[in-house]
């Protein structure tokens, strides 16, 4: 029995190809921007460098096509040739200088200048993490917006301007950074892809053979033994020397022979056993977050819709912040989004030229977005919260501070003691998965270090449209608020007597296409004594 264990141990050896660790990593659209002009300027520097060496080419040419012509009339009469004093003196000179010159200039290295700049713009690109993150993204829209391998690759996505598509290669890659979180359904889903695009005939730089033996073991991973042993036998195939091969095909035959000596003692059928197989469904593995199926059917627009009778109690209104001096005279479009919780959102509050001025001011700070760590108090990142964002203070910019004071007209809150405004941009695969805004019970010391007690409400603007997906959800009441430019929501996180509204845990869905931009404000409970007194029942 010991021996049987240890030749298993060494087969599965043999079962996984290599493996390494990476940390999820995310680039806003902002700064892969700037990577679009680094491609640019180094794709001009890859063509002078091309004109360089076609113009050291051509001299070479037009040396080779006069020598030629000379040595041709040269060799058919030598003696008479060099008969004549000034041939014989220019063969000296062309062999003794000319050669020599021409030797230089073959020698000469053309490419300096372009290796020069790829040397100064390595800096900035992009390293595995990165592109180990921008693959998770794919998968997690994959995921979210039920895509299937082949309307990914094809690039076949609403709203797109310009269309691309994933090769034989590509699919490949993305199974691999599958393979490497130990996503053995995704990374089937993808080898697949890339065979299927290899056995229609599409010419690649991956070969068959590397496809089939991460396919075969994610494949086995997941539970499917035949479809492993098939995939194998096709691998063996086309290399009958493959080491791993030979090795995982001996150990799938001796798991098979264990099943049926195990299947024998049960009261199961064969036929039973088949049908339970072949029914088994394939789907990633389960995760940390209960709600995650109703999030992405919110996300996916397949969210519960209110009854008429509900929807006959949300209005559109000429708002004057009540009665607010500013806004009396000219009164802001407001539109209910929700009624409980009250979500409302705000109609061409802010200008396109503010917008303009938030992204250039937020985007030098641009860097991965935090949340509050709820044991220590502290600002961390997270792995739910994929996104970049920099913060932005009052006293920066006049547009800043009007912005912040139009927060607390229409409000009727205090921003004196809010947090400064934060603004994000999520590029695509973006998200923020779903969380509460406030501090709960069982976090105590969530804001304790701000001093302004918790976060009474939340006011969101939109400072870009979304190609697709993008939209802010309320998983535990079903409502879905889609970006759009220009306008801002509201809504209160905490009751009046200070307690928390678990109605409104929200999250902010993955980017399909496009880019979004958004900036928010946290308004804390200190300074509203006066402003939203409190009630003695807890839930009002």
């Amino acid at each position: 029995m010991a021996s049987v264990k240890i030749w298993c141990i060494l087969v599965l050896s043999f079962l996984l190809p290599h493996s390494y660790a990476h940390m999820d990593f995310f680039t806003s659209i902002g700064h892969m921007t700037d990577l679009i002009n680094t491609e640019k300027d180094l794709v001009t520097s890859l063509k002078d460098y091309i004109k360089a060496e076609e113009s050291k080419l051509e001299q070479i040419k037009k040396w080779a096509e006069k020598l030629d012509q000379l040595t041709d009339t040269a060799t058919k009469d030598p003696e008479g040739f060099l008969g004549h004093p000034v041939n014989a003196f220019k063969l000296m000179k062309r062999l003794n200088t000319e050669w020599g010159e021409l030797e230089n200039l073959v020698l000469k290295d053309m490419s300096d200048g372009f290796i020069s700049n790829m040397t100064i713009q390595r800096q900035y690109f992009p390293n595995d993490e990165d592109q180990a993150g921008a693959a998770k993204a794919l998968l997690r829209l994959q995921d979210t917006y039920n895509l299937d391998t082949d309307t990914l690759s094809r690039g076949n996505l609403p709203g797109v301007k310009h269309k691309s598509f994933l090769t034989a290669e590509d699919c490949f890659e993305l199974g691999k950074i599958a393979y490497t979180e130990a996503d053995y359904y995704h990374t089937e889903l993808w080898m697949e892809q890339a065979l299927k695009q290899l056995d229609d005939g599409e010419m690649s730089t991956v070969d068959t053979v590397s496809i089939l033996d991460y396919l075969s073991y994610a494949v086995y991973q997941q539970g499917d033994l035949d479809k492993a042993m098939m995939l194998t036998k096709r691998l063996l195939e086309l290399d009958p020397e493959h080491q791993r091969a030979n090795g995982n095909l001996k150990y799938f035959e001796y798991i098979m022979s264990k099943e049926k000596e195990a299947n024998k003692s049960t009261t199961k059928t064969d036929s039973q056993t088949d049908k339970e197989t072949k029914t088994k469904k394939k789907e990633p593995s389960k995760d940390y977050l209960p709600e995650r199926q109703k999030y992405e059917m919110l996300c996916r627009g397949e969210g519960l819709k209110m009854t008429p009778r509900r929807q006959k109690k949300l209005f559109c209104r000429y708002y004057d912040g009540n009665q607010n001096p500013k806004y009396i005279l000219g009164p802001v479009k407001q539109e209910d989004e929700w009624d409980k919780p009250r979500i409302v959102r705000f109609l061409e509050i802010i200008s396109d030229e503010e917008i303009e001025t938030v992204k250039e001011l937020a985007k030098p700070r641009l860097s991965r977005a935090t949340v509050h760590d709820p044991q220590t108090g502290k600002l961390t990142t997270a792995h739910y919260r994929v996104s970049k964002s920099a913060w932005l203070s009052g006293y920066e910019s006049p547009v800043i501070s009007r912005i912040n004071l139009r927060i607390q007209d229409l409000t009727g809150l205090d921003v004196s003691t809010a947090e400064e405004l934060q603004v994000a941009n999520y590029g695509v695969g973006g998200q923020y998965e779903p969380h509460f805004d406030f501090g709960r019970k069982d976090e105590p010391d969530a804001f304790k270090e701000l001093g302004t007690g918790n976060r009474i409400a939340t006011w969101l603007f939109y400072m870009s449209d979304v190609s697709a997906g993008g939209a802010t959800v309320f998983p535990e009441v079903g409502a879905s608020v889609w970006p759009k430019k220009g306008t801002a929501v509201f809504w209160y996180n905490l009751f009046p007597s200070g307690e928390g509204d678990y109605s409104t845990r929200h999250a902010a869905c993955p980017v399909l296409v496009g880019n979004k931009w958004v900036s928010n404000k946290w308004i804390h409970e200190r300074g509203q004594e006066f402003r939203r007194p409190c009630t003695l029942s807890e839930l009002e």
